[in-house]
């Protein structure tokens, strides 16, 4: 029988830490139901003693998701530990993960800690999680940096405290794989009781080598594999889970591992973190890039149309990857259109259906075909979990080389009407003026930018800005339209909603 390798998903905790990636509540909720849905083992949910936020959507998690387990991050003090605790008590399956220094740089420098005093400490937060619930994980954070024989006595002491997974990060992606996998067949050779636990690996991609470390490590004989969806986080982000699976997958033949993530998922779920962090997945990411599966080249595409095995090791359809071409049309009804959603994984409330069906027609009436991304667009956009304050009601456009840009914007707030007019430097800068004047909040672009989700002349494009008040936090905004300027307007007052929600002023 295959060996089982586990996924740790980390993509709400480290994958948060994004630069310029902030999720709500819900949104981390949204994400930890599909992770759910996508099979991964454990879904690290955030590091309460963070903030209020933190905790609360770890709580959150924890108390909604079922069938997978829930960690909760925390240092090597108590009163983390107690916090992580408190958020994940109601977990179906709990986990909390502890974590300290290894390395000499940072017990030197960081922790200002002698060897014997990170010791004692790895030792007292494992007993003390331990005192909470029967699943610990313990991290040696920069590991592969550490001295092999302080790390192995460190990692021996946590599983005789209780320890039942141990980490091996490499907090700053300076390893290699060949390097990396004679460091993890080292520490199963020399950790008493390591034969007894999970051992795990959480690698970082700062030299490009995240997946390939974590793949040395599993063919040297780690069992747990933490990284986030399209290799998002820290610096230059974690594994990427869907290429580490994919890879363990399609050569198996090699690996001889399995893991219980149900493939057909992993593109949606790739699609939904790349929404709702704002982060797009680059054309030719591996797995669920854009271009993945396209083919340019004639002979290629020669080959391709004879034998698809010829350029294609992996089946687009078993990432969840659509290959229906036209979907429906405008003349189809809301039964072909539930049920095509359906096919696509997405499971509709009435309210969002009902939702998602008005801006299909309205689409279909501009485009000719209708695909399976439009309708991904659609739906995305419908499900978003920001409450609605303003909606944009109509939006009209002055512009050109000779005159000053100029837009007229007409938002509603409930049932009533407002309407402004502002000059920019260009027709989106407009926009945002005309918004700013009806909503009275002078908010600044920090950035926008535009994917065509289809292709084609009537193709739906996709701007996702971010925005900020007097230089504090950054919104998140999103918008689609068969015209740029639309989608444009619909992100900005989608980006202007989230500031008003998320600082508590929907009832101004």
């Amino acid at each position: 029988m295959a060996r089982r390798v586990y996924i740790f998903d980390t993509t709400l905790r480290d994958g948060e830490q994004s630069p310029g990636v902030s999720l709500n509540v819900m949104e981390k909720l949204q994400i930890a139901r599909q992770l759910a849905r996508l099979g991964v083992d454990v879904i690290e949910a955030g590091f309460p003693i963070t903030s209020p936020g933190d905790y609360e959507a770890v709580k959150t998690i924890a108390r909604e998701v079922r069938g997978v387990t829930v960690a909760a991050l925390a240092r090597a003090s108590f009163q983390d530990i107690d916090q992580a605790w408190e958020a994940v008590k109601e977990a179906e399956q709990p986990r909390i993960h502890t974590f300290i220094a290894t390395s000499p740089i940072h017990m030197r420098h960081k922790l200002r800690m002698t060897e014997e005093q990170v010791l004692e400490a790895a030792v007292a937060a494992v007993k003390r999680a331990r005192s909470y619930v029967s699943d610990v994980e313990f991290s040696a954070e920069d590991a592969s940096r550490s001295e092999l024989d302080f790390l192995c006595r460190v990692l021996e002491a946590a599983i005789a405290a209780g320890a039942t997974v141990v980490n091996i990060p490499d907090t700053v992606g300076y390893a290699t794989p060949e390097e990396f996998a004679r460091f993890i067949s080292e520490i199963r050779q020399r950790v008493r009781g390591i034969e007894k636990v999970v051992l795990s690996v959480h690698c970082h991609d700062d030299l490009g080598l995240a997946v390939a470390n974590s793949l040395a490590a599993v063919m040297a004989g780690a069992s747990q594999v933490e990284g986030a969806i399209n290799g998002i986080g820290e610096r230059a982000g974690n594994a990427a889970l869907e290429e580490v699976v994919m890879a363990l997958y399609t050569r198996r033949d090699q690996f001889g591992c399995e893991t219980g993530i149900r493939t057909e998922e992993i593109y949606r779920t790739s699609r939904l973190v790349s929404t709702l962090t704002g982060m797009p997945v680059q054309p030719n990411k591996a797995v669920v890039g854009k271009n993945a599966f396209a083919h340019e080249s004639g002979i290629h595409q020669d080959g391709v149309l004879k034998e698809r095995t010829t350029y294609e090791i992996m089946n687009p359809q078993m990432v969840g990857i659509s290959q229906s071409n036209l979907v429906l049309g405008k003349h189809s009804g809301r039964h072909a259109f539930r049920q095509r959603l359906q096919e696509l994984g997405y499971e509709l409330g009435e309210e969002e259906l009902n939702k998602a069906f008005q801006q299909f027609k309205i689409l279909a009436d501009k485009k000719k075909e209708i695909t399976d991304a439009d309708l991904e667009a659609i739906v995305e956009e419908e499900l978003r979990p920001v409450p609605v304050t303003y909606t944009l009601e109509y939006l009209h456009i002055s512009t050109g080389t000779t005159i000053v840009p100029t837009a007229t914007v007409g938002l509603k707030k409930g049932d009533e009407l407002f309407e402004e007019a502002a000059c920019g430097n260009g027709p989106v800068d407009a926009i945002c003026r005309a918004v700013d004047k009806v909503t009275g909040i002078p908010c600044v672009l920090k950035s926008w930018g535009i994917n065509a989700v289809t292709s084609g002349k009537d193709a739906i494009g996709e701007v996702t800005l971010k925005i900020t008040e007097n230089g504090g936090k950054t919104y998140l905004g999103r918008g689609i339209s068969t015209d740029i300027l639309e989608a444009s307007a619909k992100a900005y007052v989608n980006a202007v909603n989230r500031l008003l929600w998320e600082t508590g002023r929907l009832k101004e």
